[in-house]
């Protein structure tokens, strides 16, 4: 574990959030080293944070061993340059499982997922959550979405929950949000964290920083990390030029190519990685490849990527 508190060390990243994929072998079993070789890059680029075995990274498709020995190699991977902060998800007892799992492996923190399949009520969602984050002296940022959307008291009840740092909003309703902030920020001040969560979040930042939100998660970083620098120094030098020039020439066309297919928020990362040089494998089921001529739109893509931000130097 890295000594400094997360919230400290989060607040001010001082480049995008890494959300790194899983590498596969040819067997289709986890490959540590390549995985480590991907994470270590990463930091190495700039990351500020190492999200470990989270969306991008298929948590859903690991087994609690596999999880356990991605989450430690991760932490091998940084040594402790930057935190590492590992997915728990599904019903309460496995999500405490995973969570118990993530800190005998080094992890700095934990980012709970919503709970599997059941729309529960908001008593409900406080009461496993609040239980995640008993189980462990790991630090929590709660993950809104799908099934698990919370109201402004909830979170201000989550906010008094020690151990519970942060809200990462994958919903994307900024009414709800900015009455979030603003309700946290009354009845429950503190130094409690908000990150926006949706896919390709670059594409909404501008919107999530107009209601004082600016932790946002980056999966092009993972096969584009210049871009999604170039992108993170923009937003945080108040350059809307070239922001404006990154999301209308690059992240708006990938976000819509992104829509093309089902899981393509991770299938299509995933082969941005390997186009990059790094054979992480494919995505497990049941997700499933891009097709072709979206590889080929993505190369595009890519290049016209990295073609704007040579345009600033």
């Amino acid at each position: 574990m890295t000594p400094a508190p997360l919230t400290a060390r989060l607040s001010v990243p001082s480049g995008p959030l890494f959300f790194p994929v899983t590498a596969y072998g040819p067997d289709g079993a986890v490959d540590l080293d390549t995985y480590r070789l991907h994470v270590r890059r990463g930091v190495e680029a700039g990351a500020a944070a190492v999200f470990a075995c989270c969306g991008t990274g298929e948590f859903h498709a690991l087994t609690p061993e596999e999880f356990g020995d991605c989450v430690r190699a991760a932490v091998e991977a940084t040594e402790g340059r930057v935190p590492v902060v590992a997915g728990a998800g599904y019903g309460t007892a496995l999500a405490v499982r995973y969570a118990r799992l993530a800190e005998r492996a080094g992890a700095d923190g934990l980012l709970a997922m919503p709970p599997y399949l059941v729309r529960a009520a908001q008593e409900g969602l406080l009461r496993h959550y609040r239980e995640i984050a008993a189980a462990t002296s790991l630090p929590v940022v709660v993950y809104q979405r799908d099934n698990a959307v919370l109201s402004p008291p909830t979170v201000v009840e989550l906010a008094r929950t020690e151990g519970i740092i942060g809200l990462k909003d994958g919903h994307g309703d900024l009414d709800l949000m900015r009455r979030t902030v603003g309700a946290v920020r009354t009845e429950a001040p503190g130094d409690f964290l908000y990150f926006n969560g949706l896919p390709t979040a670059e594409l909404t930042q501008p919107a999530y920083r107009g209601i004082g939100i600016t932790l946002y998660s980056s999966a092009v970083f993972c096969f584009a990390p210049q871009i999604a620098l170039a992108c993170h120094t923009a937003f945080r030098t108040g350059d809307d030029a070239t922001a404006d020039r990154l999301i209308d020439g690059f992240y708006r066309p990938f976000v819509e190519l992104r829509a093309q297919g089902p899981g393509y928020a991770v299938s299509l990362v995933k082969a941005a990685v390997r186009m990059g040089g790094l054979d992480v494998g494919e995505v497990r089921p049941p997700l499933h490849e891009p097709a072709g001529d979206h590889v080929e739109q993505l190369a595009r893509l890519i290049e016209r990527g990295h073609a704007l931000i040579e345009e600033d130097k």
